[in-house]
């Protein structure tokens, strides 16, 4: 038996205020680790206005909460921790402004090599894919499931996979060794709400 989790990744666009009660509702669907906000090209007061408006939403579900690629912005809001790409923040200058409490999440690809360095710089998690084709995000790489299973023989840090992960394709990820499975998607564009796209992915791990 698995004790895979699920790691929620917030759409790329959204409008804090009215997409508050949506985060609510998925929360509000099951268990979830933790909720990374991930906004793409926005000034940082957008940033903060988010963090703002949403992270209280998952604190007061006790789901901790992860800025994306700005660990500056991260320790000024409070957040839990950030997460970075090998082409945002140098990894060891991300463990030095999130300090030693604060959570490092790295995103690996499909790279053994970028997991093991981004381990030996301080990162508490690493996170491998993409797995399947993603409607979130084009990417070239496609990560193979052994290399989560190699990583969790060998690694004590926790492994993420990410990239188009459904309820339909999730239980080889989660049969290799996944500790999280990241999604965006299968949530956020369920038919029946986020809170039916948390329940659906839940239970898939669960039956995996």
């Amino acid at each position: 038996m698995t004790d895979c989790q699920l790691y929620l990744i917030t759409p790329e666009s959204l409008d804090p205020a009215a997409f508050a009660p949506r985060l609510a509702e998925a929360l509000d669907g099951g268990p979830v680790a933790a909720v990374q906000l991930r906004l793409k090209n926005v000034t940082d007061d957008a940033l903060r206005r988010a963090v703002d408006i949403l992270q209280p939403v998952a604190h007061a579900r006790d789901v901790a909460f992860i800025l994306n690629d700005r660990p500056d912005l991260a320790v000024a809001c409070g957040c839990d921790g950030a997460h970075v790409g090998m082409e945002d923040t140098d990894v060891a200058t991300a463990r030095r402004i999130l300090g030693d409490s604060l959570q490092l999440g790295v995103s690996c690809y499909d790279s053994r090599d970028m997991a093991l360095r981004a381990g030996e710089c301080g990162a508490d998690y690493v996170a491998f894919g993409a797995f399947f084709p993603s409607p979130s995000k084009e990417t070239e790489i496609r990560a193979d499931p052994a290399l989560l299973t190699w990583w969790s023989s060998m690694i004590e840090l926790p492994v993420v996979a990410i990239g188009g992960i459904t309820p339909a394709n999730c239980a080889p990820l989660v049969r290799a060794g996944a500790d999280f499975l990241a999604v965006i998607s299968a949530v956020w564009s369920h038919p029946d709400g986020p809170g039916a796209g948390v329940r659906a992915m839940n239970a898939a791990i669960e039956a995996a």
